[in-house]
């Protein structure tokens, strides 16, 4: 079956790179090939266009180019920013336990090395309780991490508020935006964010690049994970990866332009979609309806196995969990710590949208999970 067949709903895992992405990339391979940190005209000629990318890339997330620190992805950045402050006298953090794995794990590490880690639960909407997260920050606590859309359910956190806390008891705040940024404004000074990681594929740019965003205050602790020849402000060595860095550029600047009337267009498919699936008895949305990103529904069919669901689907891309393990047997751990149980977790499937989407995709999947669900509930 080829590409073209398949109905995808699941941009929340990956993004089809857009054809202007693609086409501002290509010459990099080719023509511009040149080592960005090489002195002579050619590789002077490289750094200037990764430069502007950075400008970029910046702009889209409300930061200045030299705050802006180039990865291979979100998962490198997030590593790079709490494992970044394993020399700090503070050994305290405050996250929560529906955080991506990528932080959950990184966490866990610094526990082995003698950190305190603080795991908040969410109420059952998915949405974290403010006076729950005051009274877990203590004077000794050096970071918070608190997603800002989640990658299972769509729901979304008050960031503002939530980095005001951290910040009155002076600890860092890290804000993982890789479901956020490129789909929604991102202003990292009016969020009062310190470190942010995101991805470039997952708002239309391609795989194995991303950012990290860090701020005055946090670059001054953060101790480099990867040491070689000192580049990026010797806080990520090794040689750029210039076409990704063009890539998450023109990504970032398409964004800025046209993140508005995607989000419109997408919004409405988004709800033309769940109002088709609750039709199903019993279905339910999973996570608060109203604070969730327009692109992303994860709704529960009791009764039905999600795994066979999503292998009976074919043609119709869907996941029922984190992009890591789309399909497993194991329940989401984003869902179980929001309370459902294991059945309801396993009954459940997300659904995200992206700018490709059409609305006869929609209405095809709403006819074909309808047909399944029934078929499979008896």
């Amino acid at each position: 079956m080829s590409q073209k067949q398949i109905i995808y709903l699941d941009n929340n895992a990956t993004t089809r790179v857009d054809k202007r992405v693609l086409n501002a990339m290509l010459p990099y391979f080719s023509d511009f090939y040149a080592n960005a940190s090489s002195s002579h005209i050619a590789g002077l000629t490289v750094n200037e266009a990764v430069e502007n990318a950075a400008w970029q890339t910046a702009k889209l997330i409300g930061a200045q180019e030299d705050e802006i620190i180039f990865t291979s992805g979100a998962t490198e950045s997030i590593n790079l920013a709490i494992k970044g402050l394993v020399n700090q006298d503070r050994k305290h953090i405050v996250t929560v336990s529906t955080e991506h794995k990528a932080v959950l794990k990184t966490c866990q590490f610094m526990e082995s090395i003698g950190f305190e880690v603080i795991y908040l639960p969410t109420a059952s909407n998915g949405i974290l309780n403010l006076a729950l997260l005051e009274q877990a920050i203590t004077g000794k606590t050096l970071l918070v991490c608190v997603m800002m859309t989640n990658n299972e359910t769509g729901v979304q956190q008050n960031i503002k508020a939530i980095s005001e806390i951290a910040h009155a008891k002076n600890a860092l705040f890290m804000c993982d935006a890789t479901q956020a940024v490129g789909k929604i404004p991102v202003d990292v000074k009016l969020l009062g964010i310190d470190l942010l990681p995101f991805s470039a594929h997952k708002f239309y740019g391609p795989k194995g690049i991303g950012a990290l965003y860090i701020s005055a205050k946090a670059k001054i602790k953060l101790t480099p994970q990867i040491h070689g020849g000192d580049q990026q402000r010797k806080l990520r060595s090794g040689t750029l990866n210039v076409p990704g860095i063009i890539g998450l550029g023109k990504a970032s600047e398409i964004a800025i332009n046209e993140m508005k009337s995607d989000e419109e267009r997408i919004l409405e498919l988004r709800n033309q979609l769940e109002k088709g699936l609750l039709h199903f008895e019993g279905s339910f949305v999973n996570g608060d309806r109203a604070e969730r990103i327009y692109n992303t529904t994860n709704i529960c069919f009791p009764s039905v196995n999600s795994e066979t669901l999503i292998l009976a689907l074919q043609h119709i891309a869907v996941s029922n969990g984190s992009s890591c393990s789309a399909v497993t047997s194991e329940p989401s751990h984003v869902l179980k710590a929001m309370g459902l149980s294991d059945e309801n977790a396993l009954s459940s499937i997300r659904f995200s949208l992206g700018k490709f989407t059409t609305s006869e995709e929609i209405e095809e999947t709403i006819e074909r999970v309808l047909t399944l669900v029934r078929q499979l509930s008896q």
